[in-house]
């Protein structure tokens, strides 16, 4: 099984598909890596021989991913909460950030509808 980044990547994937397991790589990234290295996109994984996995070790390496990403992009957000701007606000209250309407969408961030009771009439004197 090819380990890198310390992310075990699928054997049964193409390349091209495995590399976008590791968190901060996508199909961009993944096919100008594997330009880089020399190695087709079509390969799978399991057919990679040590030096191509080592290449491409090496090149991702190089990459800012996985936990010092997630760690920078935390880091990012924290900071905007703590100057207290509005994007930090947003994200403090979770509100969509990026200046979308919230009256009637954006339930990802605002999570499920809370059940509010209506009309609850109460009982009348007799």
């Amino acid at each position: 099984m090819a380990r890198i980044s310390g992310i075990n990547i699928p054997l049964n994937k193409r390349v091209e598909i495995g590399l976008t397991y590791i968190y901060g790589i996508g199909r961009q990234t993944s096919n100008q890596l594997l330009g880089q290295a020399g190695v087709s996109p079509d390969t799978y994984v399991r057919d990679l021989t040590d030096q191509e996995v080592g290449q491409l070790r090496d090149l991702i390496e190089d990459l800012t991913v996985e936990g010092d990403l997630r760690r920078e992009r935390s880091q990012n957000i924290k900071r905007l909460i703590e100057i207290q701007c509005y994007r930090g606000r947003r994200h403090q209250r979770g509100l969509p950030v990026h200046g979308q309407n919230t009256k009637n969408n954006a339930r990802t961030r605002k999570g499920p509808k809370r059940m509010s009771v209506a009309g609850k009439k109460k009982a009348g004197k007799k």
